[in-house]
C-alpha cells in the first residue's frame, strides 16, 4: 500500500536528526498511506519517538525531507503539519490540567481537511463512557487511564486522516489497556490511518498492516504482521521478547 506515492499521507526520506551533538536518526526513510495501520517497534532509546517528532516538526531533521500529501513540509511549524489532518497522542499525554474534560475535548473540535465531522463530542463520549461521567472534572483530577482516554478522544475530535499513538497503553491497568485497544480497532475499521508505538507485540501483530523496527536510529526490519509473527528470532534480536 505504502508504495503508491499518490496515496501517501507522509513520505519522509533520509532523515538525520540530532539532539544537540547527539546523532539520533541515521538516514531513516518512512512512509504511511491512507487507511494503513503501521506499528513502530524497538527497544527504549532506539529513536522511535524522535522519528515521530521529526515527522511532526517538533524536532526538525538536519537533513532529509518530510512530505505531507506530496507537499514538502520539512521544517514547517508543527501546527501547520497537523492541520493537514494528523493527530498526535504523545507519550506524556499533554492534557490541560486546568481545563475540564469537556473543555479539553471541545477546544480541539474541528472538521477534517475534507470537511468530515465523523468524530464529535457525542461519539467520543459514547466511545469513552468514563469521560461522560467526568465531564466537569478538571484534567488533573483524572486517573492515568482516564487521562489517556481524554488524550485519544481529544485527538479524534480533530477528525484526522492519520492518528499517531506514542505508547498509548504504557503503564495502564489491564482493563484500561483493553479498552484503548478496542478503540484503536474501531479507528482502524473507520479508515483512519494509524502509526502505533507500543510494547504489546501480540496486539500490534493483530492490528498492523505493516511493521517497522528501529534500532540505534536505523530501520532494521520492515514487513507484514504475518512475516514478523513467523520470525521469532527477530523479536529476540531487536525487541527482547
Amino acid at each position: 500500500m505504502a508504495n503508491q506515492t499518490q496515496d501517501l499521507i507522509i513520505d519522509a526520506q533520509g532523515l538525520q536528526t540530532y539532539y544537540g551533538d547527539s546523532h539520533i536518526l541515521h538516514g531513516i526513510s518512512f512512509s504511511i498511506a491512507r487507511g494503513e495501520t503501521l506499528s513502530l517497534m524497538g527497544r527504549n532509546g532506539m529513536g522511535k519517538t524522535t522519528l515521530l517528532r521529526s515527522l511532526l516538526g517538533l524536532t526538525p531533521p538536519r537533513e532529509g525531507t518530510v512530505k505531507i500529501y506530496g507537499r514538502d513540509m520539512t521544517g514547517a511549524p508543527t501546527h501547520k503539519i497537523v492541520r493537514q489532518g494528523i493527530a498526535f497522542v504523545p507519550e506524556d499525554r499533554g492534557i490541560f490540567p486546568n481545563l475540564t474534560v469537556k473543555e479539553n475535548l471541545v477546544m480541539t473540535s474541528r472538521p477534517g481537511p475534507d470537511g468530515r465531522k465523523d468524530w464529535d463530542l457525542k461519539r467520543v463520549l459514547d466511545t469513552f463512557p468514563r469521560l461522560a461521567q467526568r465531564m466537569n472534572h478538571m484534567g488533573n483530577h483524572l486517573s492515568g487511564g482516564e487521562q489517556q482516554m481524554l488524550t485519544v478522544g481529544r485527538a479524534l475530535m480533530t477528525n484526522p486522516e492519520l492518528l499517531i499513538l506514542d505508547e498509548a497503553t504504557e503503564g495502564l491497568a489491564p482493563l484500561i489497556r483493553k479498552e484503548i485497544w478496542s478503540v484503536v480497532r474501531e479507528i482502524k475499521a473507520s479508515g483512519i490511518a494509524a502509526v502505533i508505538v507500543d510494547k504489546d507485540l501480540k496486539a500490534l501483530l493483530e492490528l498492523a498492516d505493516r511493521n517497522i523496527i528501529i534500532s540505534k536510529g536505523q530501520i532494521v526490519y520492515e514487513g507484514s504482521s504475518a512475516d514478523l509473527a513467523a520470525n521469532p528470532e527477530i523479536h529476540t534480536r531487536h525487541l527482547g521478547v
